[in-house]
């Protein structure tokens, strides 16, 4: 099926202690990519929550970002060097000894700095936490699934649009492209008959025909581009992604009308394959955004 790579999905729980907020946004990537902004402490998560992300969303650049309140989400344990401290204190004391200094050690002097006190920030084990976080995070991407699914939906819609003004364009170059040949045989016909009133050789006349059309023959092409044409319908609703097969055969109907332009010796058909182009290259954009 037809699945935007562009979405945005977003999620919240709540438990007695904690708000987890999760916001997801998708966009083009030619593969996956999942970037996550979250707290610290629940990096161990990622993987884990990659994994989940990635049931939902097959291709695309996804970034994540969770937010936590709550009380519990670090401990914090105060650290003193005593030993820094005394002999910090002894070496004021030798100083003021030394020079007959009169001032007063403050306690000031002592908790000011960083090296004696230090605040170290533990992280709390939270098994609800995280399970919490990710239930959120499960929600957000299916939040996100469902988006790019109705996108995608709008996306199909107009895939058919421009499949059916290519197939249009596609029969009419099929019921003009015999005219070609014959409309060559009169041209040389006249030409020859211009030049010699009388008879000419009609064998010649044949034989040159006959290697017009066969340099000109679309026929080949044709019958390809209408394959092409079958299988995109049928990939449209294939299970999965089909961002990369629906690119690939716009490369392939790409090339078959430039061949047939190549061959064009017809103004009707050298617009026609115009209008081809100019369709493929509508389509080939929209593509771009499919899963």
């Amino acid at each position: 099926m037809v699945v935007s790579m562009t979405g945005f999905g977003r999620s919240k729980s709540d438990s007695q202690q904690h708000t987890v907020t999760v916001e997801m946004k998708s966009v083009n990537h030619r593969f996956s990519e999942c970037y996550i902004r979250m707290p610290r402490q629940l990096m161990k998560l990622e993987d884990k929550i990659k994994k989940q992300v990635s049931q939902n969303v097959k291709r695309g650049k996804v970034d994540i970002f969770i937010t936590i309140t709550g009380d519990g989400l670090v401990h914090k344990n105060l650290h003193i060097d005593w030993k820094l401290i005394q002999d910090y204190y002894q070496l004021v004391n030798k100083v003021k000894e030394t020079f007959s200094l009169e001032d007063e050690v403050q306690l000031s002097h002592l908790l000011n700095r960083e090296e004696f006190i230090m605040i170290e920030e533990m992280e709390e084990e939270n098994e609800e936490l995280e399970n919490l976080v990710l239930k959120a995070v499960d929600e957000a991407a299916l939040d996100l699934r469902k988006m790019r699914e109705k996108e995608g939906e709008l996306l199909k819609k107009d895939f058919l649009i421009h499949l059916s003004q290519f197939e249009k364009n596609i029969i009419e170059l099929s019921s003009h492209a015999p005219e070609v040949v014959n409309q060559y045989r009169e041209r040389l016909r006249k030409r020859i008959a211009e030049y010699n009133e009388t008879s000419f050789d009609e064998s010649r006349l044949l034989t040159e025909v006959a290697i017009f059309a066969d340099k000109s023959d679309i026929t080949e092409e044709l019958t390809r581009l209408q394959s092409h044409i079958q299988y995109f319908h049928s990939t449209l609703i294939d299970c999965g992604p089909v961002g990369r097969k629906l690119d690939f055969m716009i490369q392939e109907m790409n090339r078959e009308v430039n061949t047939i332009g190549s061959k064009a010796n017809d103004s009707l058909i050298a617009t026609i394959v115009v209008e081809l182009k100019s369709t493929l290259e509508k389509l080939r954009e929209q593509v771009q955004n499919v899963e």
